[in-house]
């Protein structure tokens, strides 16, 4: 159908050529608002509804007389998806639409890398451009609430400002290619249970201090061209229709000049879709039945029942050519687009980027008597045990799976990086059929960690239901499948245990004390089997930082200290009762110790912090601070480390955070090298969100800096003033 697209617009050029009447849609050297008016002036009613609301699955119609062509979008957001049918989820069974696996966004927060960040979206780009897509359905950017949420994996962690400096560089990568990135799910998506229906409770402050930032950074500072609603209810209106966030914050305060694309079945009303900022129907529940029969489409909300509704004066037409000015920027932006690259897919480029994520992701949770890296001068045995160390995780958890060209698994990895001295067993330990360890798995497991001078663990999470799965929440914080025991019981004969966790969430870890290492690694993709077997063998040195805290139980997070009334909820409604408290803000401010804080992460070098110089101490509004420090690597190692600054307000007349992540910088440094490190401070990293206002504040009064290597392990303190 893209091919059709392309010389129906070719057809319509050699035709206005012909007639001497060239639209001035399709002059390229025109001014793009001119080229959408004329656009739109030469469109009838029902091509412009048409444009409002799906054709196929994944795509749009555009304009076939004008030569405007459909628009086609791809699930992402860590990889293009593998092709559909037109009418129904199942696969289209090509052998040709294989891509490169990229890991997961909770694996990109991980890095606090935003150079990395713009290699990845314009890798991403690159492969959906290939594909002749349109629209990526990424990045998403919903905070991590609680550790049991089914798609934590898909987004960027509980630190809203983390996440913004993440994917506005991811954006831009994306869109470089003429590629059309969907920052998504907006807002408030923060559970799978009950998504399609829950009311989030949540109050004007919590939504512009924490569940807002990444959005707003993603439009005004990435340009994002599309947006996707979320499913829930968010105070009362469905998001993909909520006249609050896609009217007065998305479209008038924010300035967004893209696109709002619904989620698929987020829609549910004709009136509020027409009125309320919706630009682009996608799939809908009207019409739940697969294969689609003919004309289905024009069931769709945004359809038919629209089409009668504005001819009948019911809806503002107003409102009809403001969504499909926007579609047409954005068909300018990307299908019209004359300059785009014809992308590329599968290359070794890609699969580099992919490798330099995964490795920059993994974090060094625990290293007890300098386990890590493995010493092969004295390890001549290495015992791998774990279903993880053989599973596939590009596949599975809904719609961020993909048809990965390859992907190495850990086992895989292992073989292929360990000296070929070493003799390597494997057992799968567990495996995902039962609760319960069957004996024969734990025999073996056993045999061959007698065997062992170390023993690999490889476990965690996988993208089952109930697992870590779109449409589901995790059914439990602890480790699945008697993980735990089998670890007990291998330390009984082994206590040289390293264990390697994969997952996007943090899981309960009071078997941290039998292992002496633990790496915290990620659905990686196409390379994770190499990432995971290099920082193993110290080839690479571990740089990952958690972007979420890991609390010693599911009670101590905030989401989870109160009644089921905030989590999940009664059915109907969930509330937000910890409010701005998210992650660290809360077990900082509740003085509740975790297990590892938010910003942990180890290396295989030292790092000395030197005092911090300020060029003041007292801030005028309007003005700055400049902040120093010299960080030192006093290891023989060439190692990366994440430097955070966080701000801590003194006195204030609202309740805020003990702390808040605003700035940080990870360095890289040679053995015995030093390197001065600058942070600015500005009065907008010392405000806080007054709701009775309606406004961003900050209150004169005393502030503290603390520059550390976490949350919780801070190495400098400096106070300020602001007035």
């Amino acid at each position: 159908m893209k091919r059709k697209s392309q010389l129906l617009i070719l057809f319509a050029i050699v035709l206005n050529i012909y007639s001497q009447q060239i639209p001035a849609y399709l002059n390229s050297e025109i001014n793009i608002d001119e080229r959408i008016e004329d656009a739109l002036s030469r469109m009838t009613l029902e091509e412009k509804v048409a444009m409002c609301h799906a054709q196929s699955r994944f795509s749009s119609p555009g304009v076939p007389r004008l030569g405007i062509p459909e628009l086609w979008l791809a699930d992402g957001p860590n990889g293009v998806r593998e092709e559909i049918v037109w009418d129904d989820w199942i696969t289209a069974k090509q052998t040709n639409d294989s891509c490169t696996a990229f890991p997961v966004l909770t694996s990109l927060a991980a890095t606090w890398n935003p150079d990395l960040a713009y290699e990845y979206g314009k890798a991403l780009g690159e492969e959906a451009r290939y594909r002749e897509k349109d629209v990526i359905l990424g990045p998403g950017v919903n905070i991590y609430r609680t550790p049991l949420n089914g798609r934590n994996f898909e987004y960027m962690g509980e630190d809203p400002y983390l996440a913004s400096k993440l994917c506005v560089p991811y954006i831009k990568g994306v869109q470089t290619n003429g590629v059309a990135a969907c920052i998504k799910h907006f807002a408030a998506n923060n559970q799978e249970i009950n998504r399609n229906s829950i009311n989030v409770n949540i109050s004007n402050r919590a939504l512009h201090e924490i569940y807002f930032p990444a959005f707003k950074a993603a439009v005004q500072e990435g340009k994002v061209w599309t947006l996707m609603g979320a499913y829930n209810k968010l105070n009362g209106q469905f998001s993909c229709h909520n006249n609050f966030l896609l009217n007065k914050v998305l479209k008038e305060k924010w300035q967004f000049d893209g696109v709002v694309i619904s989620d698929w079945g987020g829609t549910h009303n004709t009136a509020e879709a027409a009125e309320n900022g919706l630009d682009l129907e996608m799939g809908s529940h009207v019409t739940v039945v697969a294969p689609f029969t003919p004309g289905v489409y024009n069931s769709f909300y945004l359809a038919n029942e629209y089409l009668k509704g504005i001819k009948d004066k019911k809806y503002s037409e107003e409102k009809l050519n403001d969504k499909v000015r926007r579609l047409l920027k954005l068909n300018f932006r990307t299908a019209m687009n004359i300059n785009k690259p014809f992308g590329s897919i599968n290359t070794t480029e890609h699969s580099q980027v992919a490798l330099s994520i995964a490795e920059e992701s993994i974090v060094l949770l625990k290293n007890e008597n300098s386990i890590l890296p493995l010493d092969f001068n004295t390890i001549k045995t290495v015992a791998v045990i774990g279903d993880n160390a053989t599973r596939s995780f590009s596949k599975g958890g809904g719609s961020a799976g993909v048809k990965a060209k390859y992907e190495v698994t850990p086992l895989a990895g292992i073989k292929t990086n360990f000296p070929k001295s070493v003799e390597i067993l494997y057992a799968q330990g567990y495996n995902d059929k039962s609760s319960s360890l069957k004996a024969e798995l734990l025999k073996e497991s056993l045999d061959i960690a007698k065997r062992a001078d170390v023993v690999i663990f490889i476990g965690g999470l996988n993208k089952n239901a109930n697992q870590e799965c779109e449409g589901k929440d995790r059914a439990s914080y602890d480790l699945p499948y008697a993980q735990e025991f089998l670890i007990s019981e291998i330390k009984n004969v082994n206590k040289n245990i390293v264990f390697v966790n994969i997952s996007g969430s943090g899981v309960a870890m009071p078997w941290v004390n039998n292992v002496k290492g633990a790496l915290q690694a990620w659905y990686m993709g196409s390379e994770a089997g190499n990432a995971i077997a290099k920082v193993l063998t110290g080839q690479v040195n571990p740089s990952g930082k958690l972007p979420f805290s890991v609390p010693f139980k599911l009670e101590d997070c905030g989401a989870h200290s109160f009644d089921s009334l905030a989590y999940p909820g009664n059915s109907t409604d969930v509330y937000y009762k910890e409010d701005i408290l998210v992650g660290y803000r809360w077990f900082d401010t509740k003085k509740i110790p975790v297990n590892f804080s938010f910003g942990h992460g180890l290396s295989y070098s030292t790092f000395e912090y030197g005092k911090i110089k300020a060029n003041k101490t007292l801030l005028q509004r309007g003005d700055s601070i400049n902040i120093s420090l010299s960080i030192k690597n006093n290891s023989s190692v060439l190692g990366s480390e994440v430097v955070q600054l966080y701000i801590r307000d003194l006195k204030s007349t609202f309740i805020r955070p003990y702390k808040e992540l605003k700035s940080f910088h990870k360095i890289k440094l040679a053995p015995g090298k030093s390197e001065s490190v600058d942070f600015s401070i500005s009065e907008s990293d010392l405000q806080f969100y007054n709701d009775i206002d309606n406004k961003f504040e900050a209150e004169n009064g005393e502030f503290e800096v603390l520059i550390g290597s976490s949350s919780n392990n801070i190495r400098q303190k400096i106070k300020f003033k602001l007035q």
